[in-house]
């Protein structure tokens, strides 16, 4: 029998969990920078975190998705952006990524939020309904693997632009310090 996979928001009592099991989701990833646990941090750190999920088996936390909010260019409000998301690596491959990405942008929906994009695998985030966008871009960023998924059928124009946390790196200097003085 499957163990049943629970997907809830995060809490202040799974912070170092959720930097655990992204460390070790993206340690063998060669296209990381290894940064994303800073990522998480800083964006937590800045109050950035719009949805936070963790998935958990009996009480164990296996996975992790951020969605923080985006700016673009055109003006266009309420948009978000996903990522990192994490699953430890004994449990990749079985839906838990997909159930926490769905409950995710269920959860944007529910906030009213307009769309969300990402930059990752085409093969993966087309199955949600992510499309490269004519006109939407990410600077640096080759299109064919920045996705954005409008959910009021709107497509803005323009440049996306995720939030500061995604620059964080682990350094005291620099992204960090600075949200640390904003939060």
């Amino acid at each position: 029998m499957d163990p049943k996979i629970v997907i809830r928001s995060e809490t202040d009592a799974d912070v170092s969990a959720i930097t655990d099991v992204t460390i070790a989701a993206f340690k063998t990833l060669e296209i990381s920078n290894h940064t994303e646990q800073f990522i998480v941090e800083a964006l937590r750190a800045a109050k950035a975190l719009t949805v936070s999920l963790v998935a958990e088996v009996n009480g164990r936390i296996i996975g992790h998705i951020a969605f923080s909010p985006v700016t673009i260019s055109d003006g266009t409000r309420n948009w978000y952006g996903l990522g990192p998301v994490s699953v430890l690596p004994t449990y990749q491959r079985q839906g838990i990524g997909k159930a926490l990405i769905r409950e995710g942008l269920s959860r944007l929906k529910d906030m009213n939020a307009q769309g969300c994009c990402l930059v990752g695998h085409p093969d993966y985030y087309k199955k949600f309904g992510f499309k490269n966008m004519v006109g939407l871009a990410h600077e640096g960023v080759p299109q064919e693997v920045f996705f954005a998924l409008s959910f009021d059928g709107h497509t803005p124009q323009g440049t996306v632009v995720f939030h500061e946390g995604f620059k964080a790196d682990g350094q005291q200097e620099g992204t960090g310090a600075a949200l640390q003085k904003e939060g």
